[in-house]
């Protein structure tokens, strides 16, 4: 189809990889939409063969910006196989390096993925508009510069226990390769502390966290904005402002169910690590929520589609009986109808059902009202959904929300280091089968292995990305991301931002590329890269 327009609507490709958001409009509104990755990776296959440990060192480099998730599923999957035991101060360890992984992407994401769109000329005749330009427009902004650069200081307590970061390999199965020292935790407090005062509470909250943390319902949400200058002024009071000035709480919402595998292990509730017991033992719960009812997660319930990738057909499937990812040969991959296959993304489904993973996934675990007592218990992000349900503004919300609880949980996970106990157990080497997961700062991750004759037989990888941004599944049913676009009211066609921020919202791993086409004759009108 021939293309009237093409422009760069951001500065730059703001993350990793390739997706192409396909829109059909009609009357301005989006009608249907596709999500393509556009990029094959192969990393399965790479897996197949290998020692079973080199998942260690290969996982970590899927993600740039994630890579100790990926290093946390490689080592806990090995567990589950060889039947380890876990010493209290590996899985704090582990904790720690996840926590601080995740809590330095959401300043990250905020500032420089998400943010930056408020300051469209869509939202230019707004009354905050200004402010949020100030402070959030990209590179120059007051708070972009801040929360950038302070984002740094988490990782660097990775570093001090994973040696590098990213990419990282420090978690091993049986343990951790590392032995802090008193002068580790010292300066590992030091560097969260810096965090706190330089970002946390001085410009995020505007006030202490164990303040923010006493908020429990959508009205002490709005209580709380309201209840002095610093807090109403702070990044997290302009933006719930903003938001709903802007309108962004109106577009955005999605299939309306959701997943999370729980995080975050107690140290004390999986010291010999099964698949049955995990989800007692994480401190974030995991979970699956239809819309109105919690369901316990199960991974033997999640599946797989490929009837709309290019993969070669295979019945959905659970990753433990799926093949090696098999890409169709060259010539079948152009395809523009979207009638067939499409992305190089499957199409996961949780007993059936398209489920959004993400912050907004876990948030609404915590609010589960048979969480048990070491477990998040947190009633507010249910009342959120009762009373404005999911959008891009609620979704946005979950992520920043966490910042103040990983906080204090990183320090608590210091204090508990015990520096004369042991850090590692050396297993021994079977073949089996291990499932081993997490909760990355975008969502839901896994790995799948299975082990014959000392290699790897089977490896599958799924990221929260292939969750939110799957294609249809072989019933027709779109992903996450593909059902959030529909029904999205574009002010400018040929500015579309709207989409970007839809996209974003779910911080999928791929730099967006959207395509906008006239519903009714099938013209493609403009192409942006976002």
């Amino acid at each position: 189809m021939a293309i009237s327009k093409e422009l760069n609507i951001s500065p730059v490709g703001r993350v990793e990889g390739d997706l192409d958001v396909k829109v059909y409009m009609e009357d301005g509104v989006v009608t249907r939409a596709h999500t393509q990755a556009a990029m094959f990776r192969g990393f399965e296959q790479i897996m197949a063969g290998k020692d079973p440990q080199s998942g260690l060192i290969v996982t970590p480099r899927i993600c740039g910006i994630c890579g100790g998730s990926h290093l946390y599923c490689a080592s806990s999957a090995l567990d589950t196989v060889w039947e380890t035991t876990l010493t209290p101060n590996a899985l704090l360890l582990r904790a720690l390096g996840q926590a601080t992984e995740t809590i330095q992407s959401i300043p990250r994401w905020f500032y420089a993925i998400f943010a930056t769109d408020m300051a469209n000329k869509k939202f230019a005749n707004k009354p905050l508009y200004s402010e949020v330009v100030k402070r959030w427009a990209a590179y120059v902004g007051t708070s972009f510069q801040r929360g950038i650069t302070t984002s740094a200081l988490p990782v660097q307590v990775y570093a001090l226990f994973g040696g590098q970061w990213p990419h990282s390999s420090y978690m091993v199965p049986g343990g951790v390769m590392c032995a802090p020292t008193l002068k580790d935790i010292t300066r590992a407090h030091a560097i969260m502390n810096q965090f706190r005062k330089d970002w946390l509470e001085s410009i995020f909250l505007g006030c202490s966290i164990e303040r923010y943390r006493q908020i429990k319902t959508w009205d002490d949400m709005l209580a709380w904005v309201d209840e002095n200058e610093s807090q109403r002024n702070s990044d997290l009071g302009l933006y719930i402002r903003a938001g709903l000035e802007f309108g962004l709480h109106k577009f955005g919402q999605g299939v309306g169910k959701y997943v999370a595998y729980g995080t975050y292990i107690h140290k004390d509730l999986w010291n010999k690590p099964k698949i049955e017991t995990r989800q007692h033992a994480v401190i974030s719960p995991g979970g699956f929520f239809d819309g109105k009812h919690f369901h316990d997660f199960n991974h033997l319930d999640v599946m797989e589609h490929v009837g709309h990738a290019w993969y070669k057909d295979v019945p959905a499937a659970h990753p433990w009986n799926e093949p090696l990812p098999t890409p169709m040969p060259s010539q079948n991959l152009a395809n523009s109808d979207f009638g067939g296959k499409y992305s190089w993304a499957k199409a996961p489904r949780y007993a059936g059902y398209a489920a959004e993973a993400g912050p907004l996934s876990r948030v609404i675990m915590n609010a589960n009202p048979k969480n048990a007592s070491h477990q998040i218990q947190d009633p507010l992000f249910l009342d959120i959904m009762e009373k404005l349900g999911p959008s891009v503004f609620t979704r946005t919300l979950a992520r920043l929300h966490e910042a103040p609880r990983l906080y204090d949980y990183i320090d608590e996970w210091l204090r508990q280091v015990d520096l004369n106990g042991d850090f590692y157990i050396k297993p021994t080497e079977k073949d089996g089968k291990g499932f081993g997961a997490t909760e990355a700062a975008r969502g839901a991750l896994a790995h799948w292995i299975e082990i014959e004759n000392g290699v790897i037989k089977n490896y599958q990888v799924m990221a929260p990305t292939t969750w939110n941004v799957g294609p249809n599944d072989d019933k027709g049913n779109p992903g996450p991301i593909e059902a959030a676009l529909e029904g999205t009211e574009i002010e400018d066609p040929h500015d579309p931002v709207e989409v970007g921020m839809v996209a974003r919202s779910f911080d999928s791993c791929l730099v967006c590329t959207v395509h906008a086409h006239d519903a009714k004759n099938g013209k493609e009108m403009a192409r942006f890269k976002l």
